[in-house]
């Protein structure tokens, strides 16, 4: 039996549902500690971040898909020098994710505030890289860093890709190992602890110029 290629494809606006569901088979431990929505609230709240924040001039998500199905995703961010004040980005609207309540909703922008990493010059950072259970351990995860770093090796002002990992995922980091990432700098975060039970994090960086 011939396996259906897989293809690694821009982000669009009809994949979100599936994207928001991935995500949480990639953060369910995360986000569930954090709050007390089910999987069907995350993978929605996801779906709905989608929608109000598109992707930007400095960041892109990518899909891999077989035979139109959403198996795996990454996203990446990267350092853009301007002369200009960025404007501030503006919080997602109340009124679409009332429906989760108050406190889920402000602990959701609490977590995905201090998960945040902004890059500095010359680094492109992973912000996520998911692939679903079923098709684990079958070569997609490798795709998306592939397509990352070529992504790197093509664009003259980015020579580094970067991505934090947990120390209680060691699976995690021994892939990322094998991929040819090192462990740059380590650091204990209290309010990660606090609000995920994860204290110490890894940040690794893969140097491709």
């Amino acid at each position: 039996m011939t396996t259906a290629r897989i293809t690694i494809e821009p982000m669009q606006a009809k994949y979100n549902p599936q994207v928001g569901r991935l995500l949480v088979h990639g953060f369910r431990g995360k986000f569930q500690h954090l709050t007390n929505m089910n999987d069907d609230d995350l993978a929605l709240f996801f779906e709905k971040l989608f929608d109000h924040f598109p992707t930007e001039a400095s960041n892109q998500r990518m899909v891999a898909l077989q035979e139109g199905e959403v198996i795996g995703t990454l996203s990446i961010k990267w350092y853009v020098k301007s002369n200009m004040k960025q404007e501030k980005q503006n919080l997602p609207p109340w009124k679409s994710f009332n429906s989760f309540g108050i406190w889920n909703f402000l602990k959701m922008l609490i977590g995905f505030s201090l998960l945040d990493h902004k890059p500095q010059a010359g680094e492109c950072y992973i912000a996520d890289v998911v692939v679903h259970p079923d098709h684990r351990s079958k070569g997609v995860g490798k795709l998306l860093f592939e397509w990352a770093q070529q992504f790197v090796q093509t664009e003259p002002n980015l020579n580094i890709l970067s991505l934090h990992v947990s120390d209680k995922n060691p699976r995690a980091k021994h892939l990322y190992e094998k991929l040819s990432f090192h462990t740059h700098s380590q650091k204990n975060s209290i309010m990660r602890h606090f609000l995920f039970s994860e204290l110490k994090w890894h940040f690794m960086v893969q140097r491709l110029k």
